[in-house]
């Protein structure tokens, strides 16, 4: 029954004449409620990994094959899993929602793969330092954005990217995409000879899967139907279903780990453990007797992985949808930056490691998403997964990663973008889609083009156009990779 003429104007019209399209403006971003929902839960979809996968990246398990992280007296390392499942919900939700109301884009946002594995590895792990002092680092590397992002530094040091390497962010990340979605869905698998090489794509029912769930999803999306992408994903993960309920798989392979042969095993889906006391604020004990030295490097580390992950996913996503203006910067960019260094604050505050914009917000952007309403569809999407935290992860990882493959395909058209007639444009630009895919960093990819801009202008005796600020910034990129690669992280503790 319609709840009278304003709700059936609302419907009629996509949500033209609705309280959201004033607030986030789907008029002057031409776009309208129902393109927003669609890219919000693709998002969502390509995203909800992290909700089971940084709690196992970061609680410690002990035994011969156990690994560092967070390990907590009184409770199993599946409770602590369970705590961090709902502290990354909640990191998440809070920096997604300032991403929505204040910042008013499409980006969603979550504590950051990587990041989350040098918290675990190489802070807790190889230097030995309690996670409390761990998340100390991180809620101090938040305070900096935050402060920093409201003087207008980071928006500044943004902006002196060279041009270059702002356009090439984007094909680069395109490239980072393809292989993270490939590995995903087993097309492409490591191999000892040549690093990587192409999958046992007829004999793995997970590539053939994949195989086949891209190709329907490609086929969709040419087609122009709407919500391709998400049709694609749950298509394929019905399909391993269905493959599971037959017998034709073993139980775990092609479905979620719930679905077992012949219906569900509700047993699979433990509640979560919402009593997260033990992890908040717990960064205040880790303030206690820290080695400034060693404290400073991991704050140091933390800081920059997080700044330039952040600038590069921001500029390459909203070169996607056309937010960048003529030199390559997107307009504002100080409010997502602060719901990052909010999100990052918070999540440390919370108990987990830093919270960063996600590059798979590419795939909501490239269903039509443009404005803050996309950002809340993910963000009430990850509360709803705290109802179930084991939901979240309902959708095996081929099947949403196969959204990354498909934007993959996409972005690569930005390299048009372009000079590369011009050696002091293709050289930088070509160095961070080269290196970006190849390290598995966007930062690292950055800080290639970084570094090498100035060089190439100086060879070509243009030194004088070079910026101040860029000669520093290669430099700040030098001193990175000497801490990060020398190893003196591990021997200062």
């Amino acid at each position: 029954m319609s709840d009278g003429p304003a709700a059936d104007d609302a419907v009629t019209d996509g949500g033209q004449n609705s309280w959201f399209a004033n607030y986030f403006g789907f008029a002057e971003h031409g776009t309208d409620l129902r393109t927003e929902i669609v890219a919000g839960i693709t998002t969502f979809l390509t995203m909800s990994y992290i909700v089971v996968v940084n709690p196992a990246i970061m609680t410690q398990f002990p035994g011969p094959d156990g690994k560092p992280g967070i390990a907590i007296e009184g409770y199993t390392p599946g409770e602590v899993q369970q705590m961090l499942a709902v502290v990354t919900i909640l990191a998440a939700a809070t920096a997604i929602f300032v991403m929505a109301f204040y910042a008013n884009r499409p980006f969603g946002q979550a504590p950051g793969l990587g990041l989350n594995a040098f918290f675990a590895f190489t802070v807790v792990g190889a230097m030995g330092i309690p996670w409390q002092t761990a998340l100390a680092a991180v809620v101090t590397e938040g305070v900096l954005f935050i402060v920093l992002t409201a003087v207008g530094a980071r928006k500044y040091i943004i902006e002196l990217f060279p041009e270059p390497v702002k356009f090439a962010v984007g094909t680069g990340i395109g490239l980072f995409l393809a292989i993270i979605g490939l590995e995903a869905m087993r097309i492409v698998v490591d191999d000892p000879t040549t690093l990587v090489t192409l999958g046992p794509i007829a004999t793995d029912p997970v590539a053939i899967l994949s195989v086949v769930g891209l190709f329907l999803t490609l086929m969709l999306y040419v087609r122009g139907l709407k919500g391709a992408i998400v049709i694609g994903i749950l298509a394929t993960a019905v399909m391993g279903a269905v493959a599971t309920f037959a017998g034709l798989v073993e139980p775990g392979v092609a479905a979620a780990e719930f679905v077992r042969n012949g219906g569900l095993d509700m047993s699979r889906m433990t509640a979560a453990q919402y009593d997260i006391t033990p992890l908040f604020g717990a960064f205040l004990d880790g303030f206690a007797n820290v080695d400034a030295f060693a404290f400073s490097l991991i704050v140091f580390t933390f800081f920059f992985v997080d700044f330039f992950d952040t600038a590069g996913t921001l500029t390459g996503v909203s070169q996607i949808a056309g937010f960048l203006d003529e030199k390559g910067n997107l307009p504002e960019i100080e409010k997502p930056l602060m719901a990052d260094a909010i999100g990052t604050t918070v999540g440390g505050i919370l108990g987990t490691s830093t919270v960063t914009t996600y590059i798979e917000s590419s795939t909501g952007v490239e269903e039509g998403g443009r404005t803050g309403m996309t950002a809340l569809v993910v963000g009430l999407l990850f509360l709803a997964a705290l109802i179930v935290v084991p939901l979240a992860a309902a959708i095996p990882l081929y099947a949403s990663h196969i959204a990354l493959v498909v934007v993959a395909l996409l972005m690569l058209q930005n390299v048009t973008d372009i000079q590369w007639d011009d050696l002091s444009h293709a050289v930088p630009a070509g160095m961070t889609i080269l290196i970006m895919p190849l390290t598995y960093s966007i930062s690292y990819g950055i800080a290639a083009g970084i570094i090498s801009y100035p060089l190439v202008k100086a060879a070509q005796g243009e030194w004088r156009d070079v910026h101040v600020g860029q000669w520093l910034l290669a430099v700040a990129f030098v001193v990175y990779f000497a801490v990060r690669t020398s190893g003196v992280l591990t021997t200062v503790a």
